[in-house]
């Protein structure tokens, strides 16, 4: 389930999944699949933000390595998994999807203004 990354002197090649235990990968994409149908987690957003640019196969794929090196990190440090949040991404760069939201209206023909909301403390 570890993505390639084959790369030298700026020159690219494949960056196809290595072969590994079968039984593991089928074991890991099922879990990817059940995983990016729970609302509200960081690995359906995960999924969510990677299947419009790369396709339902690899998204699923980069999920299963996530939840792998999640695993991983929990057995060597012996924490518990903690979720970021369905909105981890959101949260990260709030104005780069609100540009791409305003782009979106106008692109069906609205003219959007952006006024500040008053937050009550």
């Amino acid at each position: 389930m570890c993505p390639g990354n084959d790369e030298s002197a700026g020159k690219r090649r494949s960056g196809k999944t290595g072969k590994g235990n079968k039984w593991l990968r089928a074991t890991l994409t099922e879990a990817a699949n059940a995983a990016t149908r729970t609302k509200g987690s960081y690995l359906a957003a995960q999924y969510q933000r990677l299947r419009g640019r790369r396709g339902h196969s690899k998204a699923v794929t980069a999920v299963g390595h996530s939840i792998l090196t999640a695993t991983w990190h929990m057995l060597q440090n012996g924490e518990l998994y903690s979720d970021l949040g369905g909105d981890y991404f959101i949260r990260q760069n709030p104005d780069r999807i609100t540009k791409r939201l305003v782009r979106q209206l106008e692109a069906l023909g609205h003219c959007v203004t952006l006024e500040p909301r008053e937050v009550a403390a």
